[in-house]
């Protein structure tokens, strides 16, 4: 792994921000952060950077501790903050040119070309921009970097669908040339779209990590059920997860391939069929949601399917 987070934890008095946290990120990967306000997201992706001190544990990036060595880190890797500040007196081109000249100048006219992409006047004073304006500069600057990792916050906050979209097409563009990328965001459909791996926080703790690509094989079937749900056969046991909801309707969870499924289906008695794939806010529900599910069956440890 490039990336190493063994049980990270970070309090502030008596609160915990973040508690025994442990990740992998694999070099080229996109790895998305997924969770509510509070859930731990930033104070992780700060530890990472190496701006405040582990309270146990520890992250190091290619071999390096992220605190002992944050300065080697920080010639890894680029970050963008969510509440990012920049220099309210200069103009746009002014301040890439600026930012880039402390790495690499060259760097600077590839920030330009990814401001005019998302259609950024380049011409006006930052003072001067709107709150989604100044997010595009810093998008720009940040993407612009040569680091071999890119850290973006809330990256999309304050950007319209199209600009969203651009956005996502320059992070993937990103992962072509070999670069990791560590995205948190609350807009579901875009980490979805754009990651390779989501984890999911909650209160301060890792409760999930999920892969996309295992995720688009996963589907969900609702339907009406009357009666004892007879138990799921032997060989599909470890596949499928079956929870009656709380109007007496019937959910099941598989990761198995749907010709498996629909010989053991025809044999029950099940109206209202509906069968759909499993999306991101499924998965994410299970962890912050509040709807009563009774587990009839069905496998339970992490990484699996699981009731809410």
């Amino acid at each position: 792994m490039w990336i190493s987070i063994e049980g990270l934890t970070k309090r502030y008095g008596d609160f915990t921000a973040l508690d025994q946290c442990n990740l992998t990120i694999e070099r080229g990967e996109i790895f998305g952060l997924l969770g509510p306000n509070g859930a731990g997201k930033t104070t992780l992706l700060r530890l990472l950077m190496g701006f405040t001190r582990p309270t146990a544990g520890k992250a190091t990036i290619d071999g390096l501790d992220t605190y002992t060595d944050s300065v080697a880190v920080h010639r890894l890797a680029t970050y963008l903050p969510g509440d990012v500040r920049l220099f309210r007196r200069m103009r746009a081109t002014e301040f890439l040119e600026f930012i880039h000249s402390l790495r690499s100048k060259g760097a600077a006219k590839r920030g330009i070309e990814i401001a005019k992409r998302m259609e950024l006047d380049l011409n006006r004073k930052i003072a001067f921009m709107s709150t989604g304006m100044r997010q595009k500069l810093a998008l720009a600057a940040v993407l612009a970097s040569e680091t071999q990792l890119v850290i973006l916050d809330e990256p999309t906050s304050n950007l319209d669908p199209n600009v969203r979209s651009t956005v996502g097409r320059m992070v993937r563009e990103l992962r072509q040339e070999g670069r990791t990328v560590i995205f948190s965001s609350h807009v579901m459909s875009e980490v979805e779209e754009i990651c390779d791996e989501v984890a999911i926080l909650r209160k301060g703790q890792l409760v999930h990590t999920q892969s996309i690509v295992d995720l688009k094989r996963t589907h969900r079937i609702h339907a009406r059920h009357t009666g004892e749900m007879p138990s799921v056969p032997a060989e599909l046991s470890a596949l499928v997860e079956v929870s009656r909801l709380a109007d007496g309707r019937v959910r099941m969870d598989t990761s198995a391939e749907l010709s498996q499924l629909l010989g053991w289906l025809a044999t029950l008695n099940l109206d209202e069929l509906q069968i759909e794939p499993i999306g991101l806010r499924a998965i994410y529900d299970r962890f912050h949601s509040t709807e009563a599910v009774v587990p009839l069956a069905g496998p339970t440890s992490d990484g699996e399917l699981a009731t809410s």
